[in-house]
Parts: structure tokens; C-alpha cells; sequence
């Protein structure tokens, strides 16, 4: 199969994805801010999540991908569906020195522990330090590892000790330029262990 083909076919099998609404500072200070997802939690124990970082169609990383690299730090901010309008705005190519902030709409809100700034937007918002980034495939795309030395959840979408689903209305993303949102979760008891 050739690249483009693969790629449809993992992004339309991987439904639903989440969303990393990925905040950054290049070195020069310039703020970017762009959503990826190929995301996921690695552990808790630390809490260390994954993103997978492409390139530009001209080869070169991706601002993401640079700007983590070269200041070891990055926000990943949870897009809920009101969201979904400036994280696809958000996701347009442009050069570096563009400020996807502006673009987007979006308000930035100052992180406590690393420099780049949060989306103020976000319902959940995680300020993350670089643990590792490995370089996978001929492309290559960048699988960034970064351990969250803070969280932040909006009061809205906190219930009882844990994050309420329906409240937070998270944003899925599927193939081509479908997304999806859990209106009706629903559970299923898990079965106790064997004695």
C-alpha cells in the first residue's frame, strides 16, 4: 500500500482518537499551539503521555515537534466539542513565526511550571516536561513522551473525585474530516476476580 493509503486506513480503524491540543514555545518565544491525534496516557505512576508528531509535507518537523525539542517543554490541553472549530483551525500549516493562538481565536492563560502557555479554553489542561522523543520510520514521525508535572480540570467538568464525562463532552476524532462526541456513555461492571 502506499503512504497515503495507510494512513486513511489507520485513521478511519483507530476511532475514536482523542485529542492533543498540543501548546508550545519555539526558542525565540514565538507561542504555537496544534492538535494531534495519535495521543494517548503511557502510565500513571508517573503520568506520561505519548503523541506521535509527523512532518510538513516538505519534510521538515512539524513546530510542534521542534519547539518540544529544542525547550523540553509543551502544554497538552483536552478539546472538548466547543473546541472543535479553533483546534481545526488551529491545524492549518504555516510557517513557524505564526502565533496559532491569533489564528485560532484562542486566549492564551500562563502555565505554572513550564513556559509555554495553556489554552484558557480547555476543560482539562496538562503541563508537561519532554521525558523522551524517538524518531520512528523513514518519514520520520516523532513519538514525544512527556511526563505532566500538572494538571489543571476546570470545576465544571469535576465530580466526586473524578472528571465527569458528559460534562467534559470530549471531542473524538475519526477518519478523514469526521469527529465524533460521547452524548451516552454508557457502563458495563467489570468481573470480579477469581478467588
Amino acid at each position: 500500500m502506499r503512504a497515503r493509503e495507510l494512513y486513511a486506513l489507520m485513521i478511519g480503524a483507530i476511532v475514536p482518537r482523542p485529542i492533543a491540543f498540543v501548546s508550545t514555545l519555539s526558542a525565540d518565544g514565538v507561542a504555537n499551539c496544534a492538535p494531534f491525534s495519535y495521543f494517548m496516557g503511557v502510565s500513571s505512576q508517573p503520568p506520561i503521555l505519548a503523541i506521535s508528531v509527523g512532518v510538513r509535507r516538505d519534510g521538515r518537523p512539524k513546530d510542534t515537534a521542534a519547539n518540544i525539542r529544542a525547550t523540553g517543554e509543551f502544554v497538552v490541553n483536552v478539546v472538548d466539542v466547543a473546541l472543535a472549530q479553533a483546534c481545526v483551525q488551529a491545524s492549518a500549516e504555516v510557517e513557524p513565526e505564526v502565533d496559532e493562538f491569533l489564528l485560532a481565536g484562542l486566549e492564551k492563560q500562563p502555565s505554572e511550571l513550564v513556559r509555554p502557555p495553556r489554552i484558557a479554553a480547555s476543560p482539562v489542561q496538562m503541563e508537561c516536561r519532554l521525558e523522551r522523543c524517538l524518531e520512528i520510520g523513514a518519514a520520520p514521525q516523532h513519538l514525544i513522551l512527556g511526563e505532566v508535572l500538572r494538571f489543571h480540570v476546570a470545576e465544571r467538568v469535576w465530580k466526586d473525585g473524578a472528571i465527569d464525562i458528559a460534562a467534559l463532552d470530549p471531542l473524538g476524532r475519526l477518519g478523514g474530516e469526521l469527529y465524533a462526541h460521547q452524548r451516552e456513555p454508557f457502563a458495563i461492571p467489570r468481573p470480579e476476580r477469581a478467588r
